[in-house]
């Protein structure tokens, strides 16, 4: 039980410190881009009050992958349109996937060189995985083309052309996502209460799991050189 608690606690911070840095990272690249906006709403700081949105802190501690608030931006504003709005869309993923490969090293250091039992070496130990863990996890979900995510930004900074399947994910991508966060909790609920074949279902669940372990690979492979 006490295990479990630390194992909570050094989630839920891990989470805070993924969505801060991951919104933090689309504030200043779109106020370098020569948008204020970010600034005026308060969004260019490292303060995770400044971020977090609730029912995504949660989805992410509870269920692995969740949201924060998004960073409210005036593409107007850019010095050059396509490229700032490319830009902003990427310094998000961007941020988490440098996060991950910064901490895999300490997570290892804690791993192979503190002591195994202490209350303060469990803790660094599980913080630090989880901040790798959810920092590739937020940049696989991110990519996603779904309206409100990353991706579907990233398409729009690159796609001219407003399609019929543009549209669809504009108007229902986040309906579509919605329901992947739910029918991933379902399955996971269902595995905790015994029912393992559920498993087989989480579609979100098995797509991030496959994208995170091929992603993350060049990370542990580099740090794996190193003899520890």
């Amino acid at each position: 039980m006490a295990n479990y608690l630390v194992e909570l606690l050094a989630s839920f911070c891990a989470v805070i410190i993924v969505l801060t840095l991951h919104e933090f990272a689309h504030a200043y690249v779109a106020y370098k881009c020569g948008d204020p906006t970010p600034k005026w709403n308060g969004r260019l700081s490292l303060n995770p009050l400044r971020h977090y949105d609730l029912v995504g802190l949660l989805c992410f501690t509870f269920v692995g992958f969740g949201w924060a608030k998004p960073v409210a931006i005036n593409p107007e504003n850019f010095r050059k349109y396509r490229l700032g709005l490319g830009l902003t869309a990427c310094a998000g993923i961007v941020m988490n996937y440098l996060t991950a490969l910064i901490i895999y090293p300490l997570y290892l250091v804690v791993l192979c060189y503190m002591p195994s039992a202490p209350f303060v070496t469990l803790l660094l130990e599980y913080f630090f995985y989880y901040v790798f863990a959810y920092s590739l996890s937020f940049f696989v979900f991110n990519l996603l083309p779904l309206y409100p995510l990353d991706g579907f930004r990233i398409l729009d900074a690159v796609n001219k052309r407003r399609g019929r399947v543009f549209r669809f994910l504009r108007n229902n991508g986040q309906y579509i996502l919605f329901a992947l966060i739910l029918e991933s909790f379902v399955c996971q609920l269902c595995v905790r209460f015994g029912i393992w074949q559920m498993d087989w279902f989480n579609i979100l669940g098995w797509f991030m799991q496959f994208a995170t372990g091929i992603l993350g690979w060049p990370i542990t492979a580099l740090w794996g050189l190193i003899p520890w």
